[in-house]
């Protein structure tokens, strides 16, 4: 299984997908800075303090990286399909389970390192930054940072298994266009704000069901490969 992982990274060129998320990384991080500088939103400040700051990271970084892996998805196993270039994969002595379940893999733990990195890297480097412009008024205790820590990791694991979501919808048509849309659906039913101050990804039930719905469709895609009619 790790070999045919390392044979996915190195035909996809998996450096030009790390090089896309140093840059998504960029761009949210210059973004909250532009929020940062805005000290008031319909009167009221952007960034009230610390839980606020990691709650914004969190739904950046997730919402980006649930349609990254729809990207990868695409590339990885829809656009095999959509080509006919898996038969050739077929060919080899190798279980039809086995190339597909290496490939959704590759994706899940690429998206979640990906997460886990980018919010590490984010909040670090507005903590740094704040230490001397003063963005978040308040303290930043231990307390809270070991809960932000626990509620992250969480986030970051659901999202890696929530983003196999999009497989259903691709597979059946083999399309790619239809895999991202189906991602940012789910990015904007989980990830955006009602206007209160949280989103569905706050009750931690439905990150649960959203994650066991992508594992169930993962396993389903592997244990169903055989059936599937690729000529």
């Amino acid at each position: 299984m790790i070999k045919l992982m390392k044979l996915e990274l190195r035909k996809f060129k998996i450096m030009g997908y790390i090089r896309g998320a140093a840059i998504a990384n960029v761009i949210i991080f210059g973004f909250m800075m532009l929020m940062s500088y805005t000290p008031e939103l319909d009167g009221t400040t952007v960034f009230r303090d610390y839980s606020t700051v990691f709650s914004m990271i969190d739904v950046f970084t997730r919402g980006t990286f649930i349609i990254f892996a729809a990207v990868l998805l695409g590339r990885f196993v829809i656009d095999e399909f959509n080509h006919k270039t898996i038969t050739v994969l077929f060919m080899y002595p190798i279980k039809r389970q086995k190339i597909i379940a290496a490939k959704l893999m590759v994706v899940i733990i690429f998206t979640f390192i990906c997460i886990v990195i980018s919010m590490a890297f984010l909040s670090t480097v507005f903590l740094i930054v704040n230490a001397f412009t003063h963005f978040v008024p308040g303290e930043l205790t231990m307390t809270l940072v070991m809960q932000q820590v626990v509620k992250l990791g969480f986030n970051a694991l659901s999202a890696c298994f929530m983003a196999l979501i999009p497989l259903y919808f691709g597979m059946r048509k083999y399309s790619l266009p239809t895999t991202i849309v189906s991602s940012v659906i789910i990015v904007m039913l989980t990830c955006s704000n009602n206007g209160g101050g949280f989103n569905l990804n706050d009750f931690i039930i439905i990150p649960i069901l959203l994650a066991f719905a992508g594992a169930a469709i993962g396993y389903m895609a592997i244990r169903k490969i055989d059936q599937i009619d690729i000529n």
